[in-house]
């Protein structure tokens, strides 16, 4: 098997198409938006709904990096469980990001349906699933601090969370009625289709090479000499940032995720391998995730990038990790094997960086389903109305964090050294 995003289970399974061309010569809009994942599409639809001109810039086409390249599970919140967050905002900001992101399923799904947008919706709910005795005690913290703040969660035991999962190699699960699964390039695709059937204006292949202002306007240049002057920006490349003359990208830590899908299990495998079709992740410090997408392969994989000399202790474990938790699938045959990073930032929570009549957003942690379209929508009207009201948490004037490349490094020898030694017979 080899890596890319030609080998993409959801670039094989994709049926939402957006027809766009690359930017050529001169343009104006009343906003901008440099990137065409969750957060970039969600702005341009927002903001064309409000009625405003917009041009969206895509480097290579929509949902091209993680939006393309997750797992695809839609959940409610953030990594991070309340307490913590509280304890990084303090209670007023914390209580509002995670009433709004609480309810950034039922955005996502809702936006699905209204657009028809074709990505294997599912809402079967999330289980959050522990590794380990550790894990568990995790989850029952999780637990009380998401039941204090009114989440309809549950606490499964072990032969409950076991038969849901079809393993027994969980502890016990927390499970999640709120989300669910999506196919995650369908999906962003979907949101840029709808985004352009309601009159934003969108290109792909026109990477911003210089950005500034001039005349009270944003001026982009793209690689191919396409120009847009804008009154307002937002720029949401996330963890795909490319350089921009002119413009300091937000610095973030990026780190590196593969996934992999297995040919569709077979009909008795079915029904005992996830039977009600929930997405799971797991407790560990080195997290694993698996779903079903709606043909019935089986969709896992972990932290870790294929892109260096000790790649195959990654897919080494793949193989091994997939044996374990369901024996029946020993040597698993995957058909489908790519690779994407997130991005991180130093408290684990998203932040939107406030420009010149711009606003710019990063760092969901693996989150980025809910939250960028959260995000994207809400700064999208925080900049067409004028109310800053609107977004989910306070902006931010500068933001600084120290040795990225130090913390991507440290992450990726942590995932590397666990998938050496993890999950062997």
């Amino acid at each position: 098997m080899t890596s890319s995003q030609d080998s993409s289970l959801w670039q094989h399974s994709c049926q939402e198409t957006v027809a766009t061309k690359p930017l050529t010569g001169v343009t104006t809009a009343d906003l901008l938006v440099i990137g065409g994942g969750y957060t970039g599409c969600s702005a341009a639809l927002k903001a064309a709904e409000l009625g405003a001109e917009v041009c969206l810039l895509e480097a290579e086409e929509f949902g091209y990096g993680g939006s393309g390249r997750n797992v695809g599970l839609a959940n409610a919140g953030l990594w991070l469980p309340p307490n913590e967050i509280e304890a990084r905002l303090g209670t007023e900001h914390a209580s509002r990001l995670s009433t709004e992101l609480a309810a950034a399923p039922d955005l996502v799904y809702g936006l699905i349906e209204k657009h028809k947008i074709s990505c294997e919706a599912t809402r079967q709910g999330t289980l959050h699933c522990a590794h380990a005795s550790a894990g568990m005690r995790d989850l029952e913290e999780r637990y009380n601090q998401l039941r204090a703040n009114g989440a309809p969660v549950e606490l499964l035991p072990a032969d409950e969370a076991q038969k849901r999962v079809g393993t027994d190699q969980i502890h016990g699960a927390l499970f999640d009625p709120r989300a669910g699964t999506i196919q995650p390039l369908g999906y962003a695709k979907g949101l840029a289709r709808a985004a352009a059937q309601t009159g934003a204006r969108l290109h792909c292949s026109s990477p911003v090479v210089a950005l500034s202002r001039d005349g009270g306007a944003w001026q982009a240049t793209t690689a191919n000499g396409g120009r847009v002057s804008a009154k307002k920006l937002i720029v949401a490349t996330n963890a795909y940032a490319g350089p921009i003359k002119g413009f300091a990208n937000p610095s973030v830590v990026p780190v590196h995720f593969f996934q992999a899908a297995t040919k569709p299990l077979t009909p008795a495998q079915l029904e005992y391998i996830l039977p009600g079709l929930e997405g799971c992740w797991d407790t560990g410090l080195v997290m694993s995730s698996w779903r079903l997408d709606q043909a019935g392969r089986l969709v896992i994989g972990a932290m870790g990038a294929l892109e260096h000399f000790a790649s195959g202790i990654h897919t080494n474990w793949l193989n091994r990790k997939t044996s374990t938790l369901f024996p029946a699938l020993k040597d698993p045959d995957f058909e489908f094997l790519w690779s994407g990073r997130i991005a991180m930032t130093g408290e684990y929570l998203p932040k939107i960086l406030e420009i010149d009549e711009g606003l710019a957003c990063f760092g969901y942690s693996g989150r980025g389903i809910g939250p960028g379209t959260v995000f994207g929508s809400a700064m999208a009207e925080a900049l067409i109305t004028g109310n800053k009201d609107v977004l989910p948490i306070p902006t931010s004037r500068d933001h600084q964090l120290p040795v990225a490349g130090l913390r991507s490094l440290y992450y990726e020898t942590g995932a590397t050294l666990t998938h050496l030694v993890k999950d062997r017979i």
